[in-house]
């Protein structure tokens, strides 16, 4: 099997787990790790096809995963501060109760 094969095996695997953490969980900050864990699979996708491509010698791919980094940073932060918020409005961070937000 080819590195490039393995490298996609093992980032649908990370996409999976990342998936399944975030649709599964109750915990906003859980949901936010499963949504982390999808990027590092996309990046980990970037830096496969850019090193095992055609041409390497361009750094294309990993321009591609800072900037990624670059945003992954930025929602964290978001969604962290909006987890505060929540937080503090109603002393808990379950997804299911949130909805008493509105109005």
């Amino acid at each position: 099997m080819s590195p490039l094969a393995l490298c996609l095996i093992f980032s649908s695997a990370l996409f999976c787990i990342g998936l399944a953490g975030a649709l599964v969980r109750s915990n906003a900050i859980l949901v936010l790790l499963g949504i982390e864990l999808m990027l590092n699979a996309a990046n980990l996708n970037f830096i496969a096809f850019w090193r095992y491509g055609p041409t390497h010698s361009s750094s294309t791919g990993v321009m591609f995963v800072i900037f990624a980094i670059a945003v992954a940073a930025a929602e964290t932060a978001v969604g962290l501060a909006l987890v505060i918020a929540v937080y503090r409005h109603q002393k808990n961070i379950r997804l299911q109760e949130t909805s008493k937000l509105k109005g």
